[in-house]
């Protein structure tokens, strides 16, 4: 059977027509014995494991079986209707990915009520709005700075209670995740245990757990069920705010339990399947933010859904010994961390002349195998499949084995990625299938599938979604060798949110009842859906063969005064392999030419010049001013001008010392470029291009 014939008839595990809570019922019931959630020892001091599970050793992992994840989930449910929580009621997780946050959320859910979120990293300016918004009935937190943040702002909030994960005064959550020490804790002015003392509101995770254990009753446990429908409100989801006010997305469990019904069919363990699926053998590791949909639908719903375990790495800096530690299937990441991967596989590898050469060497290799074997009617053939043999046992399999050596496939989204890069990991054995999607989609549109994966796209849409391109918003001749359609992406199926939580005008505007007088399905598709369109605000193009590319966010793209239209992301895309610069953002929007803010890889720089007996400044804006590190810079840029058009060069540029991150605002926590922000920190620099110019 064909796979995309395979995908509309899959009816397997984890496949239904309920709501999540009942999702989590029956994955639990099917398998109850399996493992479910991996929780690491040494990260935070759990008051969940003072009193209802073993502590796990410091630095290593310990799990929890289905039936023991579903124990703390009633008890959780029933602790939360024991402070007051009614079906419909908005109850806030402000924490980072973590057991405890999966566990509440199927907790709230299971009482009925509607999960709001708040990023770990959020501002005290931005807990209070996103406390706000939505109403919040209460807020199961984190730490003690996170209790600071929420007590700050109560008198504006209507809060009935406040539930912190781990225990009072054992230190303050980091935007790492790791806990500051009791001593750092006692040196602040807050006093969280204090505030436990003498309030009645507050309460730990462990206190609420316990007190669902009293209360609970299955029978009524299951008339709290019952009573919610496929179509209530499942959760609010605030984007995270690249263009302005975070918006309140609202999902019902419709539109979540019909996404992981769309994600299974694809990766699901179908009869017809030959190619690794997501199962009850399924390992991964979870690290991106829960508060992001694409984390909690990937990572989360779908894996549970297919009977998988989840192990959470609960801090970045110790990713690559949690991978080692728990050896995954598979794991969800966005581009920008695939990027630091390679960057750390190339680092290691040029710790002598030698070994870099070998791995240019077998980088090299591995896309030109990559190629054979995906053109259609051709293969790899006996040289180039020894030299493959030769770079896997010289490079592959040691980035294998340091990811945990177990690795089946990758999925990537939340942003584009270079497809250089993703052709090298296809090329090393570890497939990164790219997809898309958006908060308003809950998330998957299009993903590519295990079976024919295609470098440079982000796969065909998943089964039960009807696909739009508005090709009025492009200028005619702007991808003059696309053959297909180019334009807005519109989409519609029951995975598409009703609309934005308290906001009725940019509601109507991104949603819509009706396409433009005339409109037609793409040639080669048909519509199966009703109900209204969404407007993706991204162009894309939907490919003869169904597969679709993206192309840019339409408000990103860049209209240059001459009239052209550039997408900048491909050209950043261009830097992703690069040795020497970390980070690209492309400006010139009314300008007469493409420029360029290039955030410099320090150390690869120093490295390089070292070997070139380049005497570098040790202050990094003195050595983003130093004429060799300029003209190094300049020859990645002429690389990355050859593959575009002449009006899409970058002509100028400015080397900015500073990386973009979350920590100074100038990245979201999804790891997206804030470009307004970054276009204002840097308003002189940009200037000064173009007056140089």
């Amino acid at each position: 059977m064909d796979w995309r014939e395979a995908e509309r008839t899959y009816d397997g595990p984890g496949v239904g027509e309920n709501t999540i809570p009942e999702l989590f019922e029956e994955t639990a019931e099917r398998n109850e014995h399996r493992p479910a959630q991996r929780y690491k020892g040494g990260v935070y001091d759990r008051t969940l494991t003072e009193t209802v599970m073993p502590a796990a050793p410091e630095g290593e992992f310990r799990s929890i079986s289905y039936d023991e994840m579903r124990d703390v989930v009633h008890n959780l449910a029933a602790g939360l209707r024991d402070l007051g929580v009614e079906a419909g009621d908005r109850v806030a997780i402000y924490a980072h990915t973590r057991m405890e946050w999966a566990q509440m959320d199927f907790g709230v859910l299971g009482a009925g009520g509607v999960v709001t979120t708040v990023y770990p990293s959020s501002s005290q300016r931005q807990v209070e709005y996103l406390l706000a918004d939505p109403d919040a009935t209460g807020v199961v937190l984190e730490g003690d700075e996170h209790l600071e943040r929420v007590l700050a702002v109560e008198d504006d909030l209507d809060l009935e209670f406040i539930v912190q994960m781990d225990r009072p005064g054992s230190g303050v959550a980091t935007d790492g995740g790791a806990q500051a020490s009791a001593a750092e804790a006692d040196d602040a002015a807050f006093d969280a245990e204090a505030v436990h003392r003498e309030r009645d509101d507050v309460y730990t995770l462990a206190e609420v757990h316990d007190r669902g254990a009293e209360t609970f009753r299955p029978e009524t446990y299951e008339s709290w069920i019952a009573e919610r429908d496929v179509d209530d409100l499942c959760s609010l989801i605030y984007t995270s705010g690249t263009t302005g006010q975070p918006k309140g997305v609202q999902l019902s469990h419709w539109n979540f339990r019909s996404n992981v019904n769309q994600v299974l069919s694809r990766y699901g363990d179908r009869p017809d399947k030959e190619v690794p699926s997501l199962d009850t053998d399924t390992r991964t590791v979870s690290y991106l933010p829960l508060a992001h949909v694409f984390e909690r639908l990937s990572g989360h719903f779908v894996i549970f859904a297919a009977g998988g375990s989840v192990a959470y790495a609960e801090s970045p800096d110790t990713l690559r010994e949690d991978f080692g530690l728990v050896s995954p299937t598979s794991a969800t990441s966005v581009p920008r961390v695939y990027e630091k991967i390679y960057d750390a596989i190339r680092e290691q590898a040029a710790s002598s002349e030698r070994k870099e050469q070998i791995f240019e060497w077998a980088v090299e290799v591995g896309r030109a195998y990559h190629e054979a074997e995906s053109t259609p009617g051709e293969s790899a053939g006996v040289v180039l499949r020894a030299k493959r043999a030769i770079a896997d046992k010289l490079v592959f399999s040691k980035v294998h084995d340091a990811l945990g050596g177990e690795i089946d496939f990758l999925l990537s989204g939340g942003g584009s990625l270079s497809a250089e890069l993703c052709s090298l990991y296809h090329g090393m054995g570890m497939p990164i299938l790219e997809g898309y999607g958006l908060t308003e989609t809950s998330p998957v549109i299009t993903v590519n599938p295990p079976e024919l994966p295609k470098v440079g796209t982000i796969g065909p849409p998943l089964i039960g979604q009807d696909l739009w391109v508005d090709e009025s918003v492009v200028p005619e001749g702007q991808f003059p060798d696309d053959e297909g359609q180019v334009g807005e992406l519109l989409v519609r199926g029951p995975n598409v949110s009703e609309g934005y939580w308290n906001k009725p005008e940019e509601t109507e505007e991104a949603f819509v009842d009706e396409l433009p007088g005339g409109a037609t399905p793409a040639s080669g598709h048909e519509w199966t859906q009703s109900g209204k369109w969404f407007r993706t605000g991204d162009i894309v193009h939907q490919r003869p063969d169904g597969y679709v590319e993206f192309r840019e966010r339409a408000k990103q793209l860049l209209v240059l005064s001459t009239g052209k239209n550039v997408a900048p992301g491909p050209i950043e895309d261009g830097f992703a392999a690069s040795e020497v610069v970390e980070q690209c953002m492309i400006v010139g929007d009314s300008r007469k030419f493409v420029g360029a803010l290039l955030v410099p890889n320090l150390e690869n720089l120093r490295s390089w010049a070292d070997a070139e007996g380049i005497d570098l400044p040790e202050d990094p804006e003195a050595l983003a001013e130093h004429e060799a590190v300029r003209e190094r810079l300049q020859t990645e840029v002429d690389r990355v001008n050859e593959n575009f058009e002449s009006y899409e060069t970058i002509k100028q540029f400015v080397i900015v010392p500073e990386e973009f991150t979350e920590d100074n605002d100038l990245l979201t926590p999804t790891m997206k470029k804030k470009r307004r922000k970054i276009l204002s920190r840097y308003e002189r620099a940009v200037e000064g291009l173009y007056e140089d110019a």
